[in-house]
């Protein structure tokens, strides 16, 4: 999409009637500043370190429109493959729309506020300005700032103190065939207050095969002694393009747990990025990307240890075949008054064709004496001696190699907590690799 194109439409939605009656008062003004600083930024380059071997081109080069209002046809039936509990909490939206016939979450506590973001925007003004934006700065990523500009529906969660959601929220971002050409960004707010628990599952799935974007942006506040599950499952269509970000601040004694699956899109790129910002808190950011073709996922994370005595584990694989192209971009950040950090960072990428790269590129920032940090890489092929040894007892060679391939995937799957998730994800990668059902 070139400037102008971006500044018409910008215009068009700053100009349009709803707009002008909008509340709060505040929101126009930061549409404008974040609008402002992406014409500055224009989008990233190879030139950038965050983006070396990434290029966006493909998207610049498209002229993306906004979405259709089209009322959707789609039913509980064509989702089904997708839901993976129907008795989980569900926000569905079609092509950046919340379908209120396709979603339950009636049964959620009542203290629990989970609302759409115009809801919210009207309802409760003064609580969202203090926290929309505040997170997901767009200072230096034109990616969050084009969100910030264009954002029209998504959700804000709110977790009181004490609280402990047991059952898991499932929200499905789905796109069809009248999302051909458009460009949806969704935005999220969670808010964990101290001691509250919940676990989120983000979906994001392409019906039809149609070509658009998905640029979506995360804010999540996880407070003292509190914990969030943070699951994304990208499944777009092959010829989407898919950009993520998701921010977060940690309390003393927090957990976050993020765990990201990507399987689909032409081009997709996910940022997981968390302040560990006082004592004890503990982040897990783990990670499966599975591609083939001419495939390309990239994965940024960066974790700040700010406080003393925090914790950081991270472990992404990768399974690549054809022409694909996985990258993985972490850095681990201790600063100075972070004394007794314990951090551990892995990556590791299984080649399935001679055509498929992978860039990896773990970083250790460490300004501080008393602390235990680790990171390292793995690139390999399929050990041929595990091979051999399937095949000498009476495996045939395909076989050989889809259990092997799937037993390498299976690592990170490991890390899901959600058994029901685990399992779905484990069938699906598993029937991609054996051309089998796993019953």
């Amino acid at each position: 999409m070139t400037t102008p194109t971006y500044i018409t439409q910008f215009r068009t939605l700053a100009d349009a009637p709803s707009a002008q009656g909008e509340t709060p008062s505040w929101l126009p003004a930061l549409r404008e500043a974040a609008f402002e600083r992406f014409t500055s930024l224009g989008f990233p380059t190879t030139r950038n370190e965050d983006w070396h071997f990434t290029s966006v081109t493909p998207i610049v080069e498209k002229t993306f429109k906004a979405v259709s209002a089209a009322p959707t046809t789609l039913t509980l039936s064509d989702l089904e493959p997708y839901l993976v509990d129907a008795g989980w909490h569900r926000l569905v939206f079609v092509n950046g729309r919340l379908e209120p016939a396709l979603s339950q979450f009636s049964e959620l506590p009542a203290d629990v506020q989970l609302s759409p973001l115009s809801d919210m925007l009207r309802e409760e003004p003064e609580w969202m300005e203090k926290h929309l934006g505040k997170l997901a700065a767009f200072d230096s990523a034109a990616f969050t700032a084009l969100n910030t500009a264009f954002m029209q529906e998504g959700i804000v969660l709110r977790v009181p103190k004490g609280e402990v959601v047991e059952v898991p929220i499932h929200v499905l971002h789905v796109t069809d065939a009248n999302a051909a050409g458009a460009a949806i960004h969704p935005r999220m707010l969670v808010v964990a207050d101290e001691q509250a628990q919940v676990m989120l599952i983000e979906s994001y799935i392409g019906l039809g095969g149609a070509s658009y974007l998905v640029n979506g942006v995360a804010e999540v506040v996880v407070g003292d002694g509190a914990r969030v599950d943070h699951y994304r499952i990208q499944r777009e269509s092959v010829d989407a393009f898919h950009v993520g970000t998701v921010q977060v601040t940690q309390g003393r004694d927090s957990i976050y747990h993020s765990f990201s699956y990507a399987a689909g899109a032409a081009l997709s790129r996910t940022n997981i990025y968390t302040k560990l910002a006082n004592t004890g808190g503990e982040a897990r950011l783990n990670g499966l990307y599975v591609l083939d073709g001419s495939q390309h996922a990239d994965h940024q994370t960066f974790v700040e240890h700010l406080a003393e005595s925090c914790a950081s584990r991270e472990l992404y694989c990768g399974v690549l075949d054809g022409q694909s192209h996985g990258v993985f971009n972490g850095k681990v950040y201790v600063d100075p008054i972070a004394q007794k950090t314990d951090g551990k960072q892995t990556n590791k990428a299984l080649l399935l064709s001679p055509q498929a790269r992978v860039d990896t590129k773990p970083q250790l920032e460490i300004f501080a004496d008393d602390v235990k940090c680790t990171h390292g890489a793995t690139i390999g092929r399929l050990d041929e001696m595990a091979l051999f040894y399937l095949k000498s007892r009476g495996i045939g060679g395909e076989n050989a190699r889809a259990l092997l391939t799937y037993a390498f995937a299976a690592e990170a799957l490991e890390t899901i907590e959600i058994d029901a998730l685990r399992l779905d994800l484990e069938r699906q990668v598993f029937e991609r690799f054996t051309h089998t059902q796993l019953l």
